[in-house]
């Protein structure tokens, strides 16, 4: 049985040590995996494989930090799921909206680790006086060239701080995300409350929130006595109808057991 490889990894043998080191187009090569750019109808990118090979397609065109997770998404593929050709929309890369498509959830997983490994981000962090709030995340994405939406995930994912991101439009909830550190039992509301702070920021035209600051869990948890319960919120905006969220937990209350 093949083994799957681990990002942290590949990127060692590499001889890594700083983010700008992270040579994609070197590790597919590697990996028996070849990258061409070429137009594609219907998919954001495409891996086929036969055998020990592989042929990783990717749009030319639009952000290239997109581009770029994307690369690293197929990478993940080529190693999870082996054996399969897959076809990723637009939607299934980077935008944390894979929840119940595992395949995908899997390979953003994957990507988000090879582009910001976990000793590369302690170290990162350092320099940041190891804060976090949406000010540290996006000089993070900066640093490791990723957006601010796949750089969040992976900064709320890696178990370290209590914490929600949640994503929203006018519509309501897109998408969220938490700390393994939370109570999987806590969801937030599908759609923002009024007493949020994130309220004003997506309807009210308000500007984006420049630090964390204090709220109350019953603006985002429909919980009896969520009014209890203190958090700390801070939003910002990702396009003009779409805007994120980060929620720090600070009541023992909503964390796992």
């Amino acid at each position: 049985m093949r083994t799957i490889r681990d990002p942290e990894e590949l990127l060692r043998e590499f001889g890594i040590s700083r983010p700008e080191q992270i040579d994609l187009e070197a590790i597919a090569w590697t990996q028996n995996a070849r990258v061409q750019y070429r137009h594609l109808h219907g998919c954001e990118a495409r891996i086929i494989g036969a055998g020990n090979r592989a042929k990783i397609s990717l749009k030319p065109d639009g952000n290239p930090r997109r581009r770029r997770f994307s690369l690293a998404h197929e990478i993940g593929h080529w190693q999870c799921h082996r054996g399969q050709t897959l076809m990723c929309q637009s939607d299934d890369i980077e935008t944390g909206s894979t929840i119940g498509k595992l395949p995908e959830r899997a390979a953003d997983r994957f990507a988000a680790q090879l582009l910001m490994p976990e000793f590369l981000i302690r170290e990162s962090l350092r320099g940041y006086n190891n804060r976090f709030d949406m000010g540290t995340i996006r000089a993070m994405a900066e640093d490791f060239d990723m957006s601010l939406t796949a750089a969040a995930i992976r900064l709320v994912e890696r178990n370290t701080l209590p914490s929600f991101l949640v994503c929203h439009t006018p519509k309501g909830r897109k998408w969220f995300t938490r700390s393994p550190k939370v109570d999987q039992r806590w969801f937030p509301m599908d759609h923002l409350d009024k007493d949020s702070l994130a309220f004003d920021v997506l309807f009210g035209g308000g500007p984006e929130d420049r630090m964390l600051r204090a709220s109350g869990a019953d603006a985002w948890f429909d919980k009896p006595w969520a009014d209890e319960i203190p958090i700390k919120e801070q939003t910002v905006r990702i396009y003009d109808d779409v805007v994120l969220t980060l929620l720090v937990v600070q009541d023992e209350r909503m964390l796992a057991d």
